[in-house]
């Protein structure tokens, strides 16, 4: 196989094992008209990845070119008009650090070096989730190149109804999307950090703190992590070889009530607490995720109410496995589970809990990582929602269970109108039928 194609086709998630029938990286839009154009008259599909976090769920590209929007990453911020404008293929630290020097901040993830495309579009949840909701629903222009190469501005005044179907129905589904616009968000500071204790506190710790979430204002967000880091030298001497539990997490507020919310979790007396007074911009890196291309996979599931037999169970299972890095519940609810005014078709989230089981899923270990991690799932079952968060979801899953039966009738009529012979690809597709 040419090294050159090799290169191409590696993403962020390296243990992706892409193969189109060839690959783009389109320079500006018009090169992409080109591309897409091209590849219709050729009879092939076309498939726009940024940097590929979710690109363990595509399935067979033999008949499909992969756009590669990386070269497509421009930045433009009007503090004065409160808008912010960035290419298909632009990622997080720039923008944030950009906003910061105007006590600006906008609805990112944890991932600092993920798509800002694929995060927003396709939902959008992190660190002011509870407070401002989804990504998604901050969104007030799509640019993208249609099925039939026509570059086109989409916003609530021109074809609203594609419009609500991007915010939440991931734009490959609909078209190449060459340009967002979005509102920030006046946020100059948060008092975040992280809590750390030892693995074996871990029976203390998780009731304690999901007792805790179903108490706390809309204005905190968090996240509770059991993390077993492996020996390897990419990891910091502080964490290398050590197994924790780590609970972290941001408030919106001062600092008296912050310290007021998080009393019922420093009682426990976590061997390390850094919540403190930190620059909006900062939260980026607050949650460590990898910068880096990643050998990692993962299985989530969005969950109801958490009993003690839930927590038992999650408990239990993690205990007995070898394999699974990192077993993670996020909190969702507050606005993330209201519907937001004039949202799009995913507005809101089914669940009180988002839970992730993630490691190393390459080499000879792969296959027995991803069984640990589906274990972990199949032990959760009885407490799963009735819905996905396909953003998260790096296994091939039923792309309907994303939304709620109504909103997904008028997904698959909207994709038979916008690309009725097929020519985009999603990861997670909308069919045309």
């Amino acid at each position: 196989m040419d090294a050159e194609y090799e290169t191409a086709c590696r993403t962020w998630a390296l243990a992706a094992d892409l193969r189109p029938a060839a690959v783009a990286f389109p320079r500006t839009p018009d090169e992409a008209i080109d591309v897409v154009r091209q590849a219709a008259a050729d009879g092939l599909r076309v498939a726009p990845i940024g940097t590929g976090h979710g690109a363990y769920s595509f399935g067979d590209l033999s008949d499909t070119v992969l756009v590669r929007t990386n070269r497509l990453s421009d930045y433009q911020i009007d503090p004065g008009a409160g808008t912010v404008r960035v290419g298909a293929g632009a990622i997080w630290v720039p923008l944030i650090d950009m906003l910061g020097e105007y006590g600006l901040a906008v609805l990112h993830g944890t991932a600092p070096t993920g798509g800002i495309v694929g995060h927003t579009l396709g939902g959008g949840i992190g660190w002011y989730g509870r407070s401002r909701g989804l990504a998604a629903n901050s969104v007030t222009a799509v640019e993208l190149i249609t099925a039939d190469g026509e570059l086109v501005r989409i916003d609530a005044n021109h074809d609203p109804e594609l419009f609500w179907a991007l915010r939440g129905g991931g734009g490959a589904n609909f078209g190449l999307v060459t340009a967002l616009e979005f509102t920030p968000e006046p946020i100059r500071t948060a008092y975040a950090g992280v809590l750390v204790w030892d693995l074996r506190e871990a029976e203390r710790v998780l009731p304690r703190w999901v007792e805790w979430t179903a108490s706390v204002p809309d204005a905190v967000t968090s996240i509770y992590r059991q993390v077993q880091y492996p020996l390897v030298p990419e990891i910091p001497d502080l964490l290398r070889g050590r197994k924790l539990v780590v609970v972290d997490g941001a408030v919106l507020g001062s600092d008296a009530e912050a310290e007021a919310i998080m009393a019922p979790l420093r009682e426990l007396r976590p061997k390390w607490d850094t919540f403190r007074r930190v620059p909006a911009r900062s939260l980026s890196r607050l949650h460590n995720d990898s910068e880096q291309p990643s050998t990692g996979g993962l299985r989530s599931a969005l969950l109801g109410a958490l009993p003690s037999a839930a927590l038992d169970q999650l408990l239990s299972v993690t205990s007995d496995s070898s394999l699974v890095v990192t077993a993670e519940l996020r909190q969702l609810g507050g606005a993330l589970s209201r519907p937001a005014p004039g949202g799009g078709v995913l507005n809101r989230l089914d669940g009180e809990f988002l839970l992730f089981a993630g490691g190393v899923a390459t080499g000879p270990e792969r296959a027995r990582t991803i069984a640990d991690h589906d274990r972990t799932l199949e032990a959760m079952a009885p407490w799963f929602a009735n819905r996905s968060y396909l953003n998260f979801a790096q296994q091939a899953v039923d792309p309907a269970t994303g939304f709620d039966p109504g909103a997904w009738q008028s997904l698959l009529r909207i994709r038979r109108r916008v690309d009725p012979y097929g020519v985009f690809r999603a990861n997670h597709e909308i069919p045309r039928v």
